[in-house]
Order: C-alpha cells, then sequence, then structure tokens
C-alpha cells in the first residue's frame, strides 16, 4: 500500500503476470553506480587536492629552474650564435639548442616529468596524464621561471647586446634606420601565425607519441626519449629560422614561457604579434 514504505525511497515493482519483483529504473545498481563515480570522475580530473601536495610543489619548483634556466641559456645561444658573425649561424644555434633540451629533460624528467613548457603540460593534462591542478602550478611556475631566466640574463649582458639582440625574445619584427627614416622588417603576423601552428604541433605529436606513450618510453629508455624531443625541437628551430630567410624574424617559440619572459622585461616590439 502507498505510504507504507520509507519516504524518499521507490518500493520495488511487482510484475502482475509473472510475479517477478522489478526494481525501478532509477533504483538499478548500474545508475547508483554510474552516480557514485560521477563525483569520482571528476575529482580525479581536477585532483584538487593536489594543491596542498608537497610533491607537487617540489615538482612545480623543478619546472621553474627548468625553464629559468632553459629561457636563459636559450637567449644565450641565439645571442652568441649572431653576435659572432658565424658562417651558419642557424645550424650551430640549432645544434646547441638540441643539447640544451636533452640536458634539461633529462634533468627534470625524474622529477617532475620533464616538461618545461606550459604547452606540453596543457597537453598532458588534456590526455589525462596529470590532473587540472597540476597543468596549472606547473604553468604558473614555468611562466615565473621564464621572467626569472630573462632577468638573469639581462644581469649579465650589457646595454647595447640587449638592445640590438631584444634578450634573444620571440621578435617577428625589428625597427632598422633607413635613408627614408626607421625601416620595419621581419614577418607578417599572419605567416608567423601559420608557422607558429604547424611546427607546434609537429612538436606536440612527437612529445605525445614518445614522451606520453608508456610503453614506448619505456622501450626506448628515457635517454633516447629526451634526445628525440631534443632533436625535434632542434630541427623545427632550424627549418624555421631557415625558410623564412628573414631578418628581425627569431623563429618559432613553441614555449609561451620562453617568449613571455624577455617581453615582460624587456617590453616593446617583442610584444608585437603575440
Amino acid at each position: 500500500m502507498a505510504g507504507t514504505g520509507p519516504i524518499g525511497v521507490i518500493e520495488d515493482e511487482e510484475n502482475a503476470y509473472t510475479g517477478t519483483r522489478v526494481r525501478p529504473f532509477v533504483a538499478t545498481p548500474r545508475v547508483e553506480d554510474e552516480k557514485k563515480q560521477s563525483p569520482t570522475t571528476l575529482n580525479k580530473i581536477l585532483c584538487l587536492e593536489e594543491l596542498f601536495s608537497l610533491e607537487v610543489w617540489r615538482a612545480s619548483l623543478a619546472e621553474l629552474l627548468g625553464t629559468a634556466v632553459l629561457v636563459f641559456a636559450m637567449d644565450t645561444i641565439v645571442i652568441s650564435s649572431y653576435e659572432t658573425q658565424t658562417k651558419m649561424p642557424h645550424l650551430i644555434m640549432s645544434f646547441l639548442i638540441t643539447v640544451t633540451i636533452t640536458v634539461l629533460l633529462l634533468a627534470t624528467f625524474p622529477i617532475s616529468g620533464g616538461h618545461i613548457n606550459p604547452v606540453i603540460s596543457l597537453a598532458a593534462s588534456l590526455t589525462g596524464v596529470i590532473s587540472l591542478s597540476r597543468a596549472a602550478i606547473y604553468i604558473l611556475a614555468q611562466c615565473v621561471g621564464g621572467v626569472l631566466g630573462a632577468l638573469a640574463l639581462q644581469s649579465v649582458v650589457n646595454t647595447k647586446i640587449e638592445q640590438t639582440f631584444s634578450l634573444g625574445g620571440c621578435t617577428l619584427t625589428i625597427v632598422v634606420p633607413s635613408a627614408n627614416g626607421p625601416l620595419v622588417i621581419g614577418l607578417k603576423t599572419r605567416q608567423a601565425l601559420w608557422l607558429e601552428i604547424i611546427c607546434t604541433f609537429v612538436f606536440l605529436f612527437a612529445s605525445i607519441w614518445i614522451a606520453f606513450d608508456k610503453r614506448q618510453a619505456k622501450h626506448l629508455g628515457r635517454v633516447v626519449v629526451c634526445s628525440i624531443i631534443g632533436v625535434v625541437v632542434g630541427l623545427i628551430v632550424f627549418i624555421s629560422t631557415t625558410v623564412t630567410s628573414t631578418k628581425g624574424y627569431a623563429g618559432v617559440g613553441m614555449n609561451p614561457a620562453r617568449c613571455l619572459g624577455p617581453a615582460l622585461i624587456r617590453g616593446g616590439h617583442l610584444w608585437n604579434g603575440h
């Protein structure tokens, strides 16, 4: 009879012909399990408890220091490659960047996974490798590291070098003197954007296929994986600077933290097109 069962609980129904007791759909184990799993899935994605994890903050410190060293080293490589007036600055610069990336990945991988790039951290969170909370902390640490690396570089170079090479930042154009006054030369924003999209896609494809695939990474080994990613970055930098052959264009960034650091410290035309 109605009203005899507990309030708020849906009673089981009985088939009038077979006498079989049938539970309502909303009370079936499958639906109840889905209800229980929904919060767990959301919590697994966000992992808000990682905001208070000492291990996560220790890993983020590794990302901060790694990104700071990366920005300092890469900007120094860019400046020295052109300042020494070598015959093949693009090739030398790409080789040194390959070595730098490989070493930094090997150094930070055991602690934080070796991201040192907000693009990689975002991709890792979207593919379920890390949580959104950890990705947010990593990205914040990487951006701070980029600023610290640019500050460190500014403190060791003279004013002339800083002005000439814009702290080795991600420039699209530069202003040069001419007979008719200052002249802006470089790459158009649309061209630079498409080049950035294509090169970043290639970089992410290699990273996801090699580093994020546990079976592939285990099969190849840590040294080989880090070396392959370093070579990919070096090749992309070489191709982007060689194909365009445009004075004033510094090549693809593929790393927002690397471009953000010099832009915040130096400012000016480093913000153009970004």
